[in-house]
């Protein structure tokens, strides 16, 4: 284990600007909004932003504002930030992104979850918080070798908690991470006070057949990542499209992502995306996990039960929105419910105030046991 600070080299960035500026158009076509994909003018307005506006370097300085470490655990060089609470109570949290995402969508969380006293908040609900980057991803990866199943994931995280000293913890997780913290409070139970996920796959009873046509990239991802790989690894525009369109679809944006996230900070995820080229290891986590997901091919295979407590928090503009009778039979500790009246897939980045109170609501709920 050993410290680690973001250091972008300048040569990187020159060549990001100058292939943004050379980037190959298609012919222009009838618009037809969101209906085909991204907007071609929207997109080039937005690589524009990204060339000539956007500051990577405030990006790097705000992350480089916590603590950072890389732990190389099982073969693999696992990035992660360690944000202890000044409260000696503190409750350790784990939390666990998906994609498109990244650690970068928790900045806004680490504050008030960790340092609640000098936020406004009860220091009683204070946690000390872990954030690790999924294999593959950011400053994860990338990867040389595959395998990297949520279940291997989930061992390399209970071996993490338990190397920074934490004999108890509360594993959270959206997306991807949601399945990666659920195997946590199965497997590692002896040490998981509770398991907290803002993404809960119940299946429906009638397929959405809109769900359905928003699968694509998955599709894709869980059969040909290598072949993707190519184009978003050379292409940043093309890294941009692939990301910026998962940012409309899975919150509550109508007519552009900006409307639920701030363009920096969507800019700020899909520049670590670039960077670190990462797009084709990301797509390749998909590949190692497709029998735990709604591809065509199969049923998903389930989890195995979580024997512990279990917070789900719904946000109304998620990709996909979990029934709660059908989470109660799957899961008997229900411990914690919560709808909330905004956000969407990207819970902590879109509403890091909700995203913050539900967490500090579950975590009294498991002290109150």
């Amino acid at each position: 284990m050993r410290p680690f600070r973001v250091a972008t080299p300048q040569a990187a960035l020159d060549d990001l600007r100058a292939r943004l500026a050379s980037t190959r158009w298609p012919a222009p076509v009838p618009d037809t909004g969101w209906s085909r994909g991204v907007p071609q003018p929207y997109l080039q307005e937005l690589a524009d932003y990204w060339r000539e506006e956007f500051d990577w370097r405030a990006t790097e300085a705000r992350v480089n504002a916590f603590p950072q470490f890389v732990a190389t655990v099982d073969g693999a060089d696992i990035h992660f930030l360690h944000v202890r609470s000044p409260e000696p109570g503190a409750m350790p949290l784990l939390l666990t992104h998906g994609w498109p995402g990244s650690f970068l969508e928790f900045l806004d969380v680490l504050g008030p979850l960790s340092d609640p006293r000098s936020h406004g908040g009860d220091p009683a609900d204070a946690f000390h918080v872990v954030v690790p980057s999924l294999p593959g991803f950011g400053y994860s990866g990338p990867l040389t070798r595959h395998g990297w199943s949520v279940e291997r994931v989930a061992g390399v995280w209970a071996a993490l908690m338990a190397s920074l000293g934490y004999d108890r913890y509360v594993p959270q997780g959206g997306d991807l991470g949601a399945f990666v913290s659920l195997l946590l409070g199965a497997t590692d139970s002896e040490h998981v006070v509770g398991t907290h996920v803002n993404f809960l796959l119940t299946p429906p009873e009638e397929p959405d057949p809109k769900a359905a046509e928003g699968l694509g990239y998955m599709a894709v991802q869980t059969t040909r990542p290598q072949t993707l790989g190519y184009g978003l690894t050379d292409s940043p525009v093309g890294q941009l499209a692939w990301i910026t369109e998962k940012f409309l679809e899975w919150t509550g944006a109508d007519k552009a992502p900006e409307e639920a996230v701030d363009r920096d900070a969507l800019l700020a995820g899909v520049t670590l995306y670039w960077l670190t080229g990462t797009a084709g290891s990301s797509a390749h986590f998909y590949y190692d996990n497709a029998a735990f997901l709604p591809t065509s091919a199969a049923p998903p295979r389930p989890l195995p039960p979580v024997p512990g407590p279990l917070g789900v928090a719904v946000y109304p503009h998620d990709i996909a929105r979990p029934e709660r009778r059908l989470a109660e039979a799957a899961f008997p500790d229900l411990a914690h419910w919560n709808e909330l009246a905004r956000g969407g897939h990207f819970a902590a980045l879109e509403e890091p105030g909700l995203f913050t109170d539900d967490l500090r609501a579950f975590l009294r709920t498991l002290r109150a046991r």
